[in-house]
């Protein structure tokens, strides 16, 4: 028998299977489906070779039970709707073209409402974050969507805090929204990194050649930079500091302190976990940073590198030319 927390759900942390329910609709993006149920898939075979006795149990479902046409030549078997009242661990909403037919049915976005107050987690993939703010899950908070949608979320939802950047973030504790498409599968294996820790997602990653998820504030606009995530959780807020905020000064002693350690052992550490010292680590992160400033905005040289962390535009320099071979000037001509 399970007992009802403080807000009304039931305690799913008791449960063995974790049910992942993905609402399937006409018009449906094929791989908001298949990419997150891939990774979901590849966890549970993952934990049952570690002898866990903990699994995710996938499920597709649509209204009535109908096969899901995606569009693009694939249709997809579905299970009927379960009553909303059933219990569940991961409601997952993906986005297609067909999302704004779905987001006008009043009674889906009704068993939508009713089935994310039983689940412990609801999960937006790309422009499916209307279906949540239609539902009203997204009132006040902060959401990730497609990049071409997120004025007309902003604009349909204007209680709704649109990040047109983000991959991924967590609107929540109990909601999560991410960008178009591939940020599903990011934002998939964020959710089994916080499930069942690092390790497991980071063998995930590389049992479907990903080599590590991208961090969920990086940019939707950058060139691909997967940094490593480190086991422990300190090294691991140490990166989110620097990730969040390049432009900091990041003294090894400062980090070192927010992690209780020496500077000697937090460099040690840090090292191990992410196969770089911190401060290969930091000039990496704002090298990204300059990158996406370089070619998002019209902002000088000597602006970029004092936001990114640099100092000076020589400084900049220098590191472009040594990281990327190619200098500033040139980099921004090139991929503007």
């Amino acid at each position: 028998m399970h007992v009802l927390d403080d807000v009304g759900r039931v305690g799913h942390d008791e449960l063995m299977t974790r049910t992942v329910l993905v609402l399937g609709f006409p018009g449906v993006q094929s791989l908001d489906v298949t990419g997150p149920a891939d990774v979901f898939t590849t966890a549970s075979i993952a934990l049952r070779d570690q002898g866990s006795p903990v699994t995710y149990d996938l499920r597709l479902v649509s209204q009535h039970g109908q096969p899901i046409d995606t569009g693009v030549g694939l249709q997809f078997v579905a299970h009927v709707l379960p009553d909303p009242a059933e219990l569940v661990d991961t409601l997952l909403l993906p986005g297609g073209m067909g999302v704004h037919r779905a987001v006008d049915d009043a009674e889906l976005i009704e068993w939508i409402r009713e089935a994310a107050t039983r689940a412990r987690r609801v999960i937006s993939v790309c422009n499916g974050a209307f279906l949540a703010a239609e539902a009203g899950l997204l009132d006040g908070r902060r959401a990730a969507t497609h990049w071409a949608m997120a004025e007309h979320l902003a604009e349909r939802y204007p209680t709704v805090q649109v990040d047109a950047e983000a991959l991924f973030v967590r609107s929540s504790d109990h909601v999560w929204t991410s960008a178009g498409v591939t940020a599903g599968i990011d934002l998939a294996l964020a959710v089994v990194e916080e499930d069942h820790g690092t390790e497991l997602a980071q063998l995930v990653a590389r049992w479907l050649v990903l080599y590590m998820r991208r961090p969920g504030g990086q940019s939707q606009f950058a060139p691909p930079v997967w940094m490593p995530r480190a086991r422990r959780d300190v090294i691991r807020d140490a990166q989110q500091r620097i990730e969040a905020e390049p432009g900091l000064p990041h003294r090894l002693h400062d980090l070192a302190r927010e992690a209780a350690m020496s500077p000697r052992h937090f460099s040690r550490v840090f090292t191990e976990e992410t196969g770089e010292p911190p401060s290969d680590y930091i000039e990496r992160v704002r090298t990204d940073a300059a990158r996406r400033a370089l070619t998002e905005s019209s902002d000088t040289m000597p602006v970029i590198a004092a936001r990114c962390g640099f100092g000076s535009s020589e400084s900049l320099r220098r590191t472009f030319i040594r990281r990327l071979g190619v200098s500033p000037d040139h980099y921004r001509k090139t991929f503007r």
